[in-house]
Order: C-alpha cells, then sequence, then structure tokens
C-alpha cells in the first residue's frame, strides 16, 4: 500500500465513523429510533472497507464501531458491557461484512490493475509495431542515399548530389523528432515521473513553438490568435511546446489540400484552451477513437489521409496533457480540415495548497 495514502485513509475512517457517530446520536435522543443505530454503524463500516486500502482500516472501523455501539448505545449506557449475547453478535457481524467487504474490494482493485497493466502492455506492443514501422522508411531512404553518395560520387551531378543530401538531412530531421517523442513517452509513462508545473508566459511559450517550427518548415506560414492581456499558464513548457509542434507537424505532414494553418489560444472559464486548425482533407470519422492510441492498423487511413503513420506524436500528446491533468481532442470542421483541441487549467492547485 502507498505510504502517501494512510492519511488520506485514517482521516476519512475518522470523519465517517464520527458523522455515523453524530448522526445516531440524533437519531437516539430526537427521533427515539434506536433499531437503526446498528445499521447505521454497519453502512458507517461498509464505506470505510470499501473506500479504504486494505483489510486494517475496516477492521479497525468495525472494532471501533462495536466499541461505540456498545459504550452509547447498548443498556447499561455509556459503560463497555460484552457479556451481553446481542452485543457479542453485533460485534461478529460487523467483522464479518468489514472482511468480506474489504476482500471484495481488494480483488477489484487487484483486478483494475492487471487490467491496467494489460493495457500497458498492450500500448508498448503497439509502440515497438508503430517504432518499427514507422522507422524503417527513413533508414532505408538515409541508407540508400549515403550509399549513393559514396557508390557513385564521381558519377553524380552536383544536382543530385544535394538532392540526395537533403533527403538525408530531411530524414535525419525527422528521426530526431520521433527519438525526442519516444523519450516523452518513456518519461511520462514513468510512475515515478511527476510533472512539475510553473508559470510560463503564453506569448514567450508560442515564440519558442514558432521558432522551432519554422527551422523545419520554413516556408509553412502560421496564422496566430492568442490573447492582448498578458497571461500566464503553469505547466511544463518543453512539454507543452512539444505538443503543439507535433500537432503542427501533423497538420503538414497529413492534412492534404492545406491552404491555412492556425494557431489559436484562448482563455474561458479558467482554462486555457489551444487550438491547431487546418483546411485539409480531415480526418476520417472511424478514426477518431483511435488517433491518440499511437497504432492504426494499415489498412485505415492515416492522420488527415496522407502517408502511411502509426500517429506516434499523437499519442505523446495525449499523454503529455493527460499528465497535466488536462484534456485534448479532434474534429472535423464542418468547412473542411479539421481541428485539434486541448485545454490546461489556468491554476496550479497543488501549488496553491
Amino acid at each position: 500500500m502507498d505510504k502517501n495514502r494512510r492519511p488520506k485513509n485514517i482521516i476519512f475512517s475518522t470523519i465517517v465513523l464520527f458523522t455515523f457517530f453524530v448522526i445516531s446520536l440524533f437519531i437516539s435522543e430526537l427521533l427515539e429510533a434506536s433499531t437503526l443505530i446498528p445499521a447505521l454503524f454497519v453502512l458507517a463500516v461498509f464505506l470505510i472497507a470499501m473506500y479504504t486500502d486494505g483489510y486494517w482500516y475496516g477492521v479497525a472501523g468495525s472494532i471501533v464501531s462495536v466499541m461505540a455501539l456498545n459504550y452509547a448505545f447498548t443498556f447499561p449506557y455509556f459503560k463497555f458491557n460484552f457479556s451481553i449475547p446481542v452485543n457479542l453478535v453485533s460485534a461478529v457481524i460487523m467483522l464479518v461484512i468489514t472482511i468480506f467487504t474489504s476482500a471484495l474490494m481488494t480483488k477489484v482493485r487487484q483486478q483494475d490493475k492487471l487490467q491496467a497493466e494489460g493495457e500497458k502492455e498492450k500500448m508498448r506492443a503497439n509502440l515497438l509495431r508503430a517504432v518499427s514501422h514507422d522507422l524503417r522508411t527513413p533508414l532505408t531512404t538515409i541508407y540508400g542515399s549515403s550509399s549513393a553518395i559514396v557508390e557513385k560520387y564521381d558519377d553524380l551531378s552536383k544536382e543530385q548530389m544535394i538532392q540526395l543530401a537533403n533527403g538525408i538531412r530531411d530524414d535525419s530531421q525527422w528521426l530526431v523528432g520521433m527519438v525526442e517523442n519516444l523519450l516523452t513517452v518513456t518519461r511520462i509513462d514513468n510512475v515515478k515521473m511527476k510533472i512539475v508545473k510553473s508559470p510560463v508566459v503564453l506569448e514567450e511559450l508560442i515564440d519558442a513553438v514558432l521558432v522551432r517550427f519554422r527551422k523545419r518548415y520554413p516556408n509553412q506560414e502560421i496564422e496566430v490568435s492568442i490573447p492582448e492581456d498578458f497571461v500566464m499558464i503553469p505547466m511544463d513548457a518543453t512539454l507543452i511546446e512539444q505538443v503543439v509542434v507535433n500537432i503542427l507537424e501533423n497538420a503538414v505532414q497529413h492534412a492534404v489540400g492545406m491552404t491555412r494553418l492556425i494557431l489559436k489560444v484562448y482563455i474561458f472559464n479558467q482554462k486555457a484552451f489551444f487550438e491547431i486548425i487546418d483546411d485539409g482533407c480531415g480526418i476520417d470519422k472511424e478514426r477518431m477513437n483511435d488517433i491518440f492510441t499511437g497504432y492504426f492498423e494499415k489498412k485505415n487511413a492515416p492522420a488527415d489521409c496522407q502517408k502511411s503513420s502509426m500517429g506516434i506524436g499523437l499519442s505523446v500528446c495525449a499523454s503529455i496533457i493527460r499528465a497535466h491533468e488536462g484534456s485534448i481532442m479532434v474534429e472535423n470542421n464542418s468547412q473542411g480540415g479539421c481541428c485539434f483541441r486541448f485545454c490546461l487549467d489556468m491554476e496550479d492547485e497543488e501549488n496553491e495548497q
């Protein structure tokens, strides 16, 4: 059991027992319905066993409930007396309920954990397939181009040499981006890793995104729309920058027929919304549900319908936004193209506490 959860379990158990004790006193004094009191304590024990970790909190709550019931609500009042058979039967019933409830909840949690591990293993397998698929083409191109330069150096013109070198450079840049995404996936999926948020000026973030994006796509225009007011958002700036760049690059690579690419940020209801909008071919409706999973079947068309791609970049985006406790989605525009949208909280609750 996680030691960090012990205080929460203790506080929860104490609040439940105290609350039901007060309710029992109210019922006993004002409503004179003492027959309901044992049922109330049974409910309290059930809640403790259900919403705390392990057996011990439920067992402790059961013992405390039996003591409270014997002391305050059983004759002789405000004295402990376990010689009466009814009191012993009540204690046994509560303990049995506690044990069965705790055992059931423990089993459910174990099944959930196994299911989560199974999903994680499935995602790892999908990631390996995606990596092998996405790396094969650029590596083959780099190998082929470099081999041509080495083996046919004297037969190649200057223009051909430049063309092959540009191909090697472009595919190398793509591989660098892929490695960055894979490293991010490893970092985010590490259970010990925790996102450290710090206030980031929105305008500085967007400037960093544009500088990074234009190094690879100098000819691609981006229409930027951000609030005129000074805006600061708690985030890991490096990771959020990677999210925006990944989505922008996804549009350039896959949005067939795109003539406009828009980056828009607005504030609503204490949340910062980021939108990347294109007017390309859009995304097949069948792909919407699994576009952030990181693996797509070959029979399906890739994001925005162009070349085959497993969408690791979009999977990384989803992982980063989830780690920031935000949300991400995609939808097709009625006029054509699609819109990727994610939101971040404007306030960091952990730092405030």
